[in-house]
């Protein structure tokens, strides 16, 4: 459970106010909005990276079960097992099977003794993506995360998620301007623009162009510009 009210962050021009956001049960919960709408912010006050100026987050999830990978995740100078293994360590969970299960799933198990930083962008992307499932947390959250995968790696990803949610459902927020990955993977979506939440509701409901009446003005102008984008790719 996670319940964020009268939240308000300051950084520069830029206001953040949430005055109400819920998530009541397990699921994969998608965040949209334009690039500076508050997004990353927010999230990083949920994972306790960044603090709020006033308000109020109540939820059952301890610090120790939040972990979040942004685009660019960070990497510490040291080997790929290492890396992995880091917060079961932390966690006094350490399982060296474990690691070498996980590494396997993505062909590092031989590579594991490398210096993690000589990975390329998209082999850190996965080392930091597998980093944050080894430990089983109960709040994941995903800032662009799985941007930089290849689509081979991109599809395996999105399948790990969506079976560990079927074998252990927890919490996911997922970051991400590809709509169509959001489709894929969310089963409820927050729209934000301005530093507020100003639409929530079903992917099938809040996605939808077809609509007679959309939910907000500001949601049908996004999904336009977004398609928009994406047909020039």
């Amino acid at each position: 459970m996670l319940h964020i009210t009268s939240l308000k962050k300051t950084i520069g021009s830029f206001s953040l106010s949430i005055d109400d956001l819920q998530i009541r049960s397990p699921g994969i919960y998608g965040l949209i909005g334009h690039n500076g709408c508050g997004k990353s912010t927010l999230t990083k006050i949920i994972s306790g990276i960044m603090e709020s100026d006033s308000g109020k987050i109540d939820t059952d999830i301890d610090q120790m079960n939040i972990t979040m990978i942004t685009q660019r995740p960070y990497i510490m100078d040291d080997t790929v097992y290492n890396n992995l293994a880091y917060p079961l360590r932390l966690r006094r969970k350490f399982d060296k099977s474990l690691c070498d299960e996980y590494l396997e799933k993505i062909g590092f198990l031989e590579r594991k003794n490398m210096r993690a930083r000589g990975l390329s962008g998209g082999e850190k992307q996965k080392l930091a993506l597998l980093r944050a499932m080894i430990f089983r947390p109960k709040l994941v959250i995903l800032d662009e995360s799985l941007s930089d995968l290849d689509l081979d790696s991109l599809d395996m990803f999105e399948n790990m998620i969506l079976k560990r949610q079927e074998e252990e459902p927890v919490i996911w927020i997922i970051i991400s301007h590809q709509l169509a990955q959001i489709r894929r993977l969310c089963n409820y979506v927050f729209f934000m623009s301005n530093g507020r939440i100003e639409a929530e509701g079903s992917t099938e409901d809040l996605l939808s162009l077809s609509k007679d009446k959309p939910l907000n003005p500001s949601v049908s102008r996004f999904l336009k510009n977004e398609f928009l984008q994406t047909e020039k790719q």
